[in-house]
């Protein structure tokens, strides 16, 4: 009898769903197990930790003082701390606690992280007069105020100088946005307008059109871009010697004093005596600058903005091109090349198209779309400007196009799906009605498809956006931090080199001289890309549902 049951609940069935149900949810909570422990290590960076201070007693050894914050803690076997070397007791336990220490002061000690046992950590302690200065080079640095300088003269000492510290550093920042907006828009301008006319001169002296009256125009015009550099450039140095009025002098863990420019720190803070609701302000204050800020300290310091900016902008360039490229396609596969063998062995190029490992479009943009295509165009159009290349460079739009490429086969698939979808009777029916093909196309078909090509635009955004390997060879840099956007013609710039979250994620967790403060960056970064990526297909998926509910009768 329960053999019979058994046979009957296979022949249902039902293992079959089970097993796929299983499978299912395995793989939904492993997906949300690997982004909690994304976010949780890479959001937890920007909480503003507090500051141990212990005496680190090494057995046999002078003890010293130390402070920074506790990154992470460890349980080793005695015999791997004797074999690096440290005096651990031959009949001590088994297991002792390493603890992983942010001592920062990089520029006094040489590196920001130290591993310390922690059973030689004595006399700890978390004084509130601790603070934390977050230096635009450097890293961190950990210490006690000593008093607060203005022109070289004290003007505040000790824990009465904090406020006055507060206040200057708000001065600072607001002349450190005065700097930049100058530096960037101002002066770029400017430099902008003198490059511009140095082109126009050199493609005049090549068409040999370069007149006297010519050439006393643009002589004026750049002595007037001249005489407004240099009324710039007394605000610039003005500036600068405002922001370096100001500095303080701390004291570090040891006792040794030394002084930095306020126009070097971007944050100062006493962790220890904040309350929880002050830390969850800064918190979001941290984590917002992590958005809007650029990079500094070989992008382990600072924000990703241009990296989310390029990564956006290049996803956004690639969707516009792929997409009528390969709906065109699809449509005249479908709709009007004769079904034969050709069509099959195009079909069956297109499908292989889509499972070309990624390096190899990256070397065929860097090869075809760079140095064939681009070199042309600076031949024909931009002669005035070489040896130095414009589009015969990586750059946005080679960036764009090699991804495009990349992504066509799967937009091609998707909207041939989708016009293999509507009723021949819809067809029909409005040939009935007197329209042409071409109406019939374009009216009628392609709109009831719609769905399915945003479906192939939504599987190419996904694909294409987290590439990073054919980036390397056509446009995506290390550190570009002007935007390839700005009020300067022709405003979109796309020969100009672009920062990538993908990219960014490998040069900070594989190329970062300072790996451990890398390491929740990697995190966050990654979190912030999965976040970016979900963002454009979610923005995808609405509108298909919109072009759903409106086809409705494809249903039917």
């Amino acid at each position: 009898m329960k053999k019979n049951s058994l046979n009957a609940w296979f022949k249902s069935g039902s293992p079959g769903i089970w097993m796929s149900g299983g499978a299912v949810s395995i793989a939904v909570i492993m997906t949300i197990g690997l982004l909690l422990v994304i976010a949780v290590r890479g959001l937890g960076h920007f909480w503003p930790a507090d500051l141990l201070q212990a005496t680190y007693a090494i057995p046999g050894q002078a003890s010293h003082v130390v402070v920074g914050e506790v990154v992470q803690a460890e349980e080793v076997p005695l015999a791997r701390l004797k074999g690096a070397g440290l005096p651990v007791p031959d009949n001590g336990p088994e297991f002792m606690t390493r603890e992983l220490l942010k001592v920062g002061n990089r520029d006094i000690y040489g590196a920001d992280f130290t591993w310390l046992v922690g059973d030689w950590l004595v006399d700890q302690k978390k004084p509130v007069e601790l603070m934390t200065l977050v230096r635009r080079e450097w890293g961190n640095f950990y210490g006690t105020l000593v008093s607060v300088k203005e022109s070289g003269k004290v003007i505040a000492e000790g824990e009465a100088g904090w406020p006055t510290l507060q206040e200057r550093i708000v001065r600072v920042e607001d002349l450190a946005k005065q700097l930049s907006k100058l530096e960037k828009k101002d002066i770029g301008a400017i430099n902008h307008g003198l490059e511009r006319l140095r082109l126009k001169t050199r493609k005049l002296e090549l068409e040999k059109t370069l007149t006297a009256e010519a050439q006393a125009d643009i002589d004026a015009e750049r002595a007037e871009l001249d005489a407004k550099y240099k009324g710039l450039e007394s605000q610039l140095l003005e500036l600068h010697h405002a922001v370096d009025r100001d500095s303080i002098v701390v004291r570090e863990a040891d006792g040794k004093e030394i002084e930095i420019s306020l126009g070097k720190i971007v944050h100062a803070y006493q962790p220890n005596g904040m309350s929880v609701f002050t830390k969850l302000r800064m918190y979001f204050a941290n984590l917002w600058e992590f958005l809007s800020d650029d990079p500094r300290e070989a992008n382990t310091e600072g924000g990703i903005f241009p990296a989310i900016f390029g990564t956006v902008m290049m996803t956004l360039i690639m969707a516009m091109i792929v997409t009528p490229f390969g709906v065109l396609a699809a449509v005249y596969l479908r709709e009007y090349a004769k079904q034969g063998p050709l069509t099959r062995v195009i079909r069956i190029a297109v499908n292989n198209l889509a499972g070309v490992p990624a390096i190899v479009y990256g070397v065929f943009g860097l090869g075809f779309f760079v140095y064939v295509l681009g070199g042309s165009l600076d031949r024909l159009f931009f002669a005035e400007a070489l040896p130095a290349p414009t589009f015969g460079t990586p750059g946005l739009m080679w960036a764009s196009l090699t991804l495009a490429i990349l992504a066509v086969p799967v937009v091609i698939v998707a909207t041939e799906e989708g016009l293999a979808r509507i009723p021949r009777a819809v067809r029909e029916g409005s040939l009935a009605l007197g329209a042409t093909k071409a109406e019939t196309l374009w009216k009628v078909v392609l709109p009831m498809a719609s769905p399915a090509m945003m479906t192939g635009m939504i599987l190419a955004v996904a694909r294409a956006a987290g590439e990073v390997a054919p980036l390397m060879l056509v446009g995506v840099v290390k550190l570009a931090p002007s935007l390839p956007v700005d009020g300067n013609y022709p405003y979109l710039h796309l020969d100009q080199k672009i920062m990538h979250l993908g990219f960014h994620i490998y040069d900070v967790g594989f190329q970062s001289p300072n790996v451990e403060a890398a390491r929740p960056l990697v995190y966050a970064t990654a979190l912030l890309l999965v976040m970016v990526i979900a963002g454009l297909n979610l923005s995808a998926v609405a509108i298909r549902n919109h072009l759903r509910e409106k086809y409705k009768a494809l249903d039917h």
